[in-house]
C-alpha cells in the first residue's frame, strides 16, 4: 500500500510539473545548455540568398542594418556570422501523434530558445521523428527568428538599461504575458519558462503577468517570446525627431554591382572532381550489347 501510494505521489507531482519529473531544473533542461558548435559550417558557407552575398563579402557589417530595412534573413549562418556568443536552451520536448490507418504515427516536438543575454532573443519550434533531429531544427529556426529586443528604465536615466521601456503584452492561444517595468534590484519575477527568455533577451529587473492556460508551455513561451517582440513595436517620444535622411538606400539597391556578378556554385568536396570523367571511361569500355532479331512464326498478326 505505502509502495503504490508512493507512486501515486510521484506521478501527481509529475503531471503538475508538465509531464517531466524534475521540473525546469531537471535533467532534461540541463543538457539543453550549449554553446556555440560545428565551427567548419561556417569556413564552408557558400550563400545562396542576396543579403547572404552581402553579408559575406562585408558590405553589411551588423544585425542592425538588416532590421533597419526590415530584410527577411533566410540563412541561420549570418546570425551565426553577427552573434558568435549566441547560447541555446531546450525549453522542452514533447511527444505528439497522428492517427494514421496503419496506426499512430509519433514525433517528437522541440522548443529552442537562444539569446546573447544582452539585446537579442530567438524562439523555434520543429517537429521531427527523432529528438535530436528536432532540436537541431528547432535550433536552426530560433536562429531565424532572432528579434532585437529594446531595454529602458524604470526612473531616473542612470546606468544602463535594465528593464523594458512600458509596459507591454503578448498572447498566443489563451495565454496572455504582461511585461511591467520594475526599479533596480527587484530581479525577474516570472515564471520559469517566461524567466529563461527574459533572461537570453538580457532583462534584469521586470514585473509580469500571465494569464489563461500558462501550463501549456509552448503558447506561455511565444506569448513571452511575442511580448519581447511589442518592445519595437511604437516610438516613444524620445524616437520622434525625423531621422529619415539619415537612412540611406536599401542594401539591395545600394550593392547593386556587387549583386550582378556572377555567384559561387555550391560543391560537395566529398565528391572527388573527376568522378564524371571515370563514369564516361567506364561506359566506353563496357562492350555493346547486340539484340538479335528474334524469329517470327509466319502467318502471326501480332494479337
Amino acid at each position: 500500500m505505502s509502495g503504490r501510494g508512493g507512486g501515486d505521489r510521484g506521478d501527481r507531482g509529475d503531471r503538475a510539473r508538465g509531464g517531466f519529473r524534475g521540473g525546469f531544473g531537471g535533467r532534461r533542461g540541463r543538457r539543453g545548455r550549449r554553446g556555440r558548435r560545428r565551427g567548419d559550417e561556417k569556413a564552408n558557407w557558400v550563400p545562396v540568398t542576396k543579403l547572404g552575398r552581402l553579408v559575406q563579402s562585408g558590405k553589411i557589417n551588423s544585425l542592425e542594418d538588416i532590421y533597419l530595412f526590415s530584410l527577411p534573413i533566410k540563412e541561420h549562418q549570418i546570425i551565426d556570422l553577427f552573434l558568435p556568443e549566441l547560447k541555446d536552451e531546450v525549453m522542452k520536448i514533447m511527444p505528439v501523434q497522428k492517427q494514421t490507418r496503419a496506426g499512430q504515427r509519433t514525433r517528437f516536438k522541440a522548443f529552442v530558445c537562444v539569446g546573447d543575454a544582452t539585446s537579442h532573443v530567438g524562439l523555434g519550434v520543429k517537429c521531427a521523428k527523432e529528438v535530436a533531429t528536432a532540436i537541431r531544427g528547432a535550433i536552426i529556426a530560433a536562429k531565424l527568428a532572432v528579434i532585437p529586443v529594446r531595454k529602458g528604465y524604470w526612473g531616473s536615466r542612470y546606468g544602463k538599461p535594465h528593464t523594458v521601456p512600458f509596459k507591454v503584452t503578448g498572447k498566443c492561444g489563451s495565454v496572455r504575458v504582461r511585461l511591467i517595468p520594475a526599479p533596480r534590484g527587484t530581479g525577474i519575477v516570472a515564471g520559469n519558462a517566461s524567466k529563461k527568455i527574459l533572461q537570453f533577451a538580457g532583462f534584469e529587473d521586470i514585473y509580469s503577468s500571465a494569464s489563461g492556460k500558462t501550463r501549456t508551455l509552448g503558447n506561455f513561451v511565444k506569448a513571452t517570446y511575442q511580448a519581447c517582440l511589442k518592445t519595437y513595436a511604437f516610438l516613444t517620444p524620445d524616437l520622434w525627431p525625423d531621422t529619415s535622411d539619415k537612412v540611406g538606400q536599401i542594401p539591395y539597391q545600394e550593392f547593386s554591382d556587387e549583386l550582378a556578378k556572377p555567384r559561387e556554385k555550391a560543391v560537395n568536396k566529398d565528391i572527388p572532381d573527376n568522378v564524371g570523367d571515370q563514369m564516361q571511361q567506364q561506359q566506353q569500355q563496357q562492350p555493346m550489347q547486340q539484340q538479335t532479331p528474334q524469329e517470327v512464326p509466319v502467318g502471326y498478326s501480332g494479337q
